[in-house]
């Protein structure tokens, strides 16, 4: 597993994970509005699904807000799923 990123030139969340022999992505789009961070699209390569890697990144991107007081606010399905799930990260949602 690779260690989360904010790719801000692509305004893209990224993480690494073991899959098929070599690393692959999962992935999160965001639009910026101010220190908020709308989560547009969650995706995980074809390889991780049903990996629990969608998940983890998730939990990664939750802990990677607060860290840096960031607000999320998820647009995406998958987003919102896993934040209803996860009532121990409402303090980063907007």
């Amino acid at each position: 597993m690779s260690a989360f990123k904010d790719n801000a030139a692509e305004q893209r969340f990224e993480q690494g994970f073991d899959a098929d022999g070599g690393e692959k992505p999962v992935w999160a789009d965001y639009a910026s509005q101010g220190e908020r961070r709308v989560i547009l699209h969650v995706e995980a390569d074809p390889a991780l699904r049903g990996s629990g890697a969608a998940g983890r990144f998730m939990q990664s991107l939750a802990e990677h807000a607060r860290a840096e007081g960031m607000k999320l606010q998820p647009r995406c399905g998958y987003a919102v799923a896993w934040h209803k799930r996860h009532p121990d990260y409402d303090d980063v949602l907007a």
